[in-house]
Order: C-alpha cells, then sequence, then structure tokens
C-alpha cells in the first residue's frame, strides 16, 4: 500500500478534511511563532467532542488558540510549549500549557533523536513557489527536523508569510501531504514598547563595549532593542549579525547601513537569524532579501558555529541573578515564564569567540504587589529555574554598572555584583554575604 508520504505533489483539501485526519491519542505539532496554523486550529477545534487526549506541541504563540478556548479544562486537547509567549504564559497560570525544557539549538535533534513519529504536522508556509517549494518564512527554527517526523505533513499557506532565503526554509510539494488555503491574514505585528530611562542607561554601558566589526546575537526584550538605537547614534561601523531572533532593532541597523557583514568569518556579507518576530516593516525587510538567511536552530545555535566569529557579543535579559551569578531568566519560582531559548548556547558562544563578550542585563529593581524588590539577590527565589550557571557568566549590567565575573572568586563576584546593585540594597546584601560565608574574615 502506497503511504501518504510516498505522494509526489501535495492534494488541496478543506480544512476540516485536514482535520479530520487526527485520531485520539495523536501528537500534533503546530510548529513554531507565526508558523503556527490558524485555519486549520479552528477546524481542530470544532472536532474537540470526537477526540481525547491529543496533545499538541507548539511554541511562541502568537495568536489565541481555538483548541484552548473550546477546551479549557484540558479533556480533549494538552498543549505544551518549547518556549512561552504572553498568551502561553497566560494559558500556563490557567493549568493549559506544560513547558518543554530544551536548549533552543538542539531542537531539531530532539524530534530526530528522542520525540516519538508525530501523527500530523500542520504549519503555516508561503503559496508554493514556480520551484514547487513552501517556504517557512519567519519561522525557520526546527520545523524541517519536525516535518520529518511526521507520518502526515500539512501546510496552510499564507500570502502575508514573507519568502526568507535559507537553505533549510522550505519543503518541497513532494515532501508535502496536503495543502490548505489559508486566505491573506497579516501575521501578527509586535511593537516595541518605549525604552525606559533604567533600560536605556543599560543600553549605553553595553553599546560602550562594542567595537567596530563586532557580531551582535540580540535576545528579546527593551534592553537588547535599545542597544540597537543607541548604536545607531554611536560612531560603530560594519557590525555583524549571526542571532536567534530578528528583532526590529536589528533592521534598524541593518537599514542604517550599520550592519554590512563584511567582517563576518562565517556566512560573510549575510545577516544570518532562524526567526524572526517584530513590526510589518520587519517582514516587509526580509522577505526575499538577498541579504538576510534563515537557518535552522540547531546552525544559528551551536556554539561552535557561533564561535567561528570573531568580536561576537551576545546580549540578552536575566530576571534575577544571585550573588554567585546564577543567572535565572526564565521563571518566577514554579512559575514558567519564557523558556530558556537560545541564552546559554550564546553566552558559551559569545565567549568562545575571538575578542568575544556576552553580556546578562538586568534592571536593579522590580515592582511586586507595591513594594520595590532587588533583582540582585542572596539566593534565588525557590523554583527559580537557573538559565546560565555562575560559571558561564561573564558580564553582568545594571542600571548602575557593568562588571566581569570571568576567574572570579565567589567573594569576588558577591562584591562585584552589589556594587551594581540598587544603592538601597547593598548594605544588606554584603551583610547577608558575610553571614554566609561568600565573603571571608578580612575581605573589605
Amino acid at each position: 500500500m502506497t503511504s501518504v508520504r510516498e505522494r509526489k505533489s501535495a492534494t488541496a483539501v478543506s480544512a476540516e478534511h485536514a482535520a479530520s485526519l487526527v485520531t485520539s491519542g495523536d501528537w500534533v505539532d503546530f510548529g513554531f511563532g507565526h508558523a503556527q496554523p490558524d485555519i486549520f486550529d479552528r477546524a481542530l477545534a470544532a472536532r474537540a467532542p470526537d477526540l481525547e487526549r491529543v496533545k499538541i506541541r507548539s511554541a511562541l504563540t502568537m495568536r489565541p488558540r481555538a483548541v484552548l478556548d473550546v477546551d479549557p479544562e484540558g479533556r480533549h486537547f494538552q498543549w505544551l510549549n518549547w518556549h512561552f509567549s504572553a498568551y502561553d504564559r497566560k494559558q500556563h497560570d490557567a493549568g493549559r500549557c506544560n513547558y518543554l525544557p530544551m536548549n533552543f539549538g538542539e531542537t531539531p535533534d530532539y524530534y530526530r533523536r528522542f520525540i516519538e513519529p508525530i501523527g500530523v504536522a500542520c504549519i503555516k508556509t508561503t503559496p508554493m513557489d514556480a520551484d514547487g517549494y513552501y517556504n517557512f518564512g519567519c519561522s525557520t527554527t526546527y520545523l524541517r527536523a519536525m516535518t520529518e517526523r511526521a507520518r502526515i505533513v500539512i501546510v496552510e499557506t499564507c500570502t502575508s508569510v514573507p519568502r526568507v532565503p535559507g537553505p533549510d526554509n522550505a519543503l518541497h510539494a513532494s515532501e508535502v501531504d496536503f495543502v490548505i488555503d489559508g486566505g491573506s491574514a497579516p501575521l501578527p505585528a509586535i511593537t516595541a514598547a518605549p525604552v525606559s530611562a533604567v533600560e536605556r542607561e543599560v543600553a549605553r554601558l553595553i553599546a560602550g563595549e562594542i567595537e567596530d566589526g563586532a557580531c551582535l546575537q540580540v535576545g528579546i526584550g527593551g534592553m537588547p532593542n535599545a542597544v540597537c538605537s543607541l548604536l545607531r547614534e554611536a560612531h560603530v561601523r560594519n557590525l555583524g549579525v549571526h542571532t536567534e531572533m530578528m528583532v526590529d532593532g536589528i533592521a534598524d541597523l541593518i537599514e542604517a547601513g550599520i550592519v554590512t557583514n563584511s567582517a563576518k568569518r562565517l556566512d560573510a556579507g549575510l545577516s544570518v537569524f532562524s526567526f524572526a518576530v517584530g513590526s510589518e516593516r520587519l517582514y516587509r525587510l526580509i522577505d526575499g532579501n538577498a541579504g538576510v538567511r534563515a537557518c535552522a536552530v540547531d546552525y544559528t545555535n551551536l556554539p561552535d558555529n557561533i564561535a567561528r566569529n570573531d568580536r561576537v557579543v551576545s546580549i540578552n535579559n536575566t530576571t534575577q541573578m544571585d550573588l554567585q551569578g546564577q543567572a535565572a531568566s526564565e521563571s518566577c519560582g514554579h512559575r514558567q515564564v519564557s523558556g530558556t531559548g537560545g541564552q546559554l548556547q550564546f553566552v558559551r558562544g559569545a565567549y568562545a569567540s575571538h575578542g568575544g563578550k556576552s553580556f546578562l542585563c538586568l534592571g536593579s529593581t522590580y515592582e511586586k504587589h507595591g513594594r520595590r524588590e532587588s533583582r540582585i539577590v542572596l539566593s534565588l527565589t525557590p523554583g527559580n529555574i537557573v538559565t546560565t550557571p555562575r560559571t558561564d557568566t561573564m558580564y553582568v549590567v545594571t542600571e548602575y554598572g557593568i562588571v566581569n565575573l570571568k576567574a572570579k572568586s565567589v567573594a569576588e563576584r558577591a562584591l562585584a555584583l552589589i556594587s551594581i546593585a540598587h544603592p538601597d540594597y547593598r548594605e544588606q546584601l554584603a551583610r547577608e554575604a558575610r553571614h554566609h560565608n561568600l565573603i571571608p574574615k578580612g575581605w573589605a
């Protein structure tokens, strides 16, 4: 009997027909970010009364999902996620989402080595081009490895998806079983919030450490984007880009001519990334742009690849750090808020790069229940997940300064971090550090 995967071209079907292929107990993969399907999602939700224990795997959800709205008690669909968006976080708080721990750059290998076969994979792509390819657009990440593990591969095409150059950024029609016409609804656009005074000061300190010809990795959040804003005002030139996430801040640098990629050893002349999330302007910039390259995440995030470029600068947020330099960047106690993502891999890759630097940035305080709390603490909040171990942490930046923890003793680390904590908490932190012998007797 000929399997559906042996067909030579995709068969056009309705979303309802595609959803009928899912059976109880199946693993269904929705893919990453903008690649998550919408019409198929609604058709699958309509089948909820007929299904049980369908496990849906996803990441960075950009729109509300019908399968969750129709099934608040989780009787029909279970939602599992590699990296939380704000929407996924709310679903987790409601008990409807479970996190899948990972280093993002390892995800394709997880699919190929450890994940049981997928029943149905459905992802949003461009319409087929003249050569028979459906482009993944701005969501390359692990999608090819994911489809390799699926019994049935479905694409939901959308004319709003940008067609982005890249070696692993498309499926040929011969690799697709069914295709749904998904119309032309615009992709969700994310507008960066105004830069705060704290973010601007942190960005100023980091920008002062970036040299001509540096190769940037910029994470999500206000502080990394603020660095890009300041670099537009500085005199830094000929920057390169090798990053997990393409953001508006990098797009600004490309359009300003500050990013040329001329000093890169790996992928010279190209801005390399694995996924893009931002404004409509960003999606237009990467659409058909020969100067960008979308690659699988096991290429962008492999520390050995990162280190092949000189002067790599990795800029990422963290939310809490203890006095030994452990960075908790993805949780608040037992509450998962985002994910490990590529932070640890880029911290390691930047450090291994010739002249490279990794920066973990955080505001010195935050508000909780109307009270101000320090983000630099003696001990992490119980249940908090360590995203970057103390042995990997390099530069740490708050609005009060920048310190390098590499080759520092525990006492030197504690004193350095206390020096960039909010002044109102420094005395207390020093007292706690001495009480617990992080700072021995005789130290200043």
